[in-house]
């Protein structure tokens, strides 16, 4: 396998582009390498196999959709309330639609890993860990509300980003005077999150 870090980077990059345009099935190394603009063959040097690219898109895709480290100690500054726990679903809401590209990818890899039990297993390992996540940080941060609370706003936020970026006509006008999204993660904080 090559070891051009900046190159692998750039081709699991471009491997997200290809799936969240053309699905999994039009993931194949050729397309990858056409997506980054480098010699045909290129992609087959950095990864073992189609799996292979698709568990290091997996785990690049976390570190594109995660949370900014300064964004977040500053809001952590802020009062732990129901006003803070609508800033951080707004800031998931604003992270899904400014790289809506690596979203699309990640909705992409849900699909395929309904059809390959082996990512499955892995990708299933994978997002089951970020929810993990979410429950203790929303533990160890004092946020209102228990494991129940974000478990459902996991629920209703995956939602609400799956339709805002596939179909958002769906959403518009749903709600009388409701902005899309904005307005509906506030309906969302609302209805789930305890005020105290």
């Amino acid at each position: 396998m090559a070891g051009n870090p900046e190159r692998r980077a750039a081709l699991v990059d471009a491997g997200i582009e290809v799936l969240s345009r053309e699905g999994a099935r039009g993931l194949t190394f050729r397309a990858v390498d056409g997506e980054a603009g480098v010699p045909t063959g290129t992609a087959s040097n950095y990864f073992a196999s189609r799996e292979d690219l698709l568990r290091q898109i997996d785990a690049r895709l976390h570190v594109r959709l995660a949370p900014d480290p300064e964004v977040m100690e500053a809001l952590l500054r802020r009062p732990r309330d129901r006003s803070l726990v609508r800033t951080l679903m707004q800031d998931i809401m604003d992270r899904a639609t400014r790289d809506r590209t690596g979203y699309l990818a990640l909705l992409e890899m849900r699909l395929e890993a309904t059809r390959r039990p082996e990512l499955r297993a892995s990708f299933t390992k994978s997002v089951r860990g970020d929810l993990e996540q979410g429950i203790e940080f929303h533990r160890r941060s004092g946020l209102p509300g228990g494991d129940e609370t974000v478990t459902v706003l996991y629920l209703a936020m995956l939602g609400l980003i799956l339709e805002h970026l596939t179909l958002p006509g769906v959403l518009d006008g749903v709600l009388d005077g409701v902005g899309v999204p904005e307005g509906l993660v506030d309906r969302i904080v609302t209805t789930i999150v305890p005020e105290g």
